[in-house]
């Protein structure tokens, strides 16, 4: 933990962290790291921005998904690394930009992106076991 001692200028964006903390059942000093955070790093990529989901928040392309899915959709695979960048413009309907964009975040935020493709795989193979079980229960 490194502390660090902020003043706002204006009282009404100190009310607003507030609230927003309160209504996330989060302190203010966490929240205010989030944002920072954020901030930062939407400065550093500025096609980047970040959305709230059922599995938190998460990085996304502006205009266009979260950037695990673009990265899954680029690294690996059976298309040749030539042709990648292609496949997943039109894989998600994205300008070059878009995709270059998620890269570029995935370049510095490597083990976050990886942390959601993986947890992303996990709950595909968890569901698909339980169909499975399901099917198995059905036909017996």
């Amino acid at each position: 933990m490194y502390p660090i001692s902020v003043r706002f200028h204006d009282a009404a964006v100190a009310d607003r962290l507030k609230a927003e903390a309160s209504s996330r059942d989060r302190s203010a000093s966490a929240l205010a790291e989030e944002l920072i955070d954020e901030g930062l790093r939407m400065r550093r990529h500025p096609l980047v921005s970040f959305r709230d989901g059922p599995s938190g928040r998460r990085a996304v392309v502006v205009g266009g998904p979260d950037i695990w899915e673009i990265v899954a959709g680029v690294i690996g695979g059976d298309v040749a690394p030539a042709d990648r960048v292609a496949r997943a413009i039109d894989l998600f309907d994205l300008r070059r930009e878009q995709v270059e964009a998620a890269l570029a975040y995935y370049t510095e935020f490597t083990d976050e992106i990886d942390g959601r493709i993986a947890a992303n795989l996990a709950t595909a193979e968890e569901a698909e076991t339980l169909w499975r079980r399901q099917q198995h229960l059905l036909a017996g």
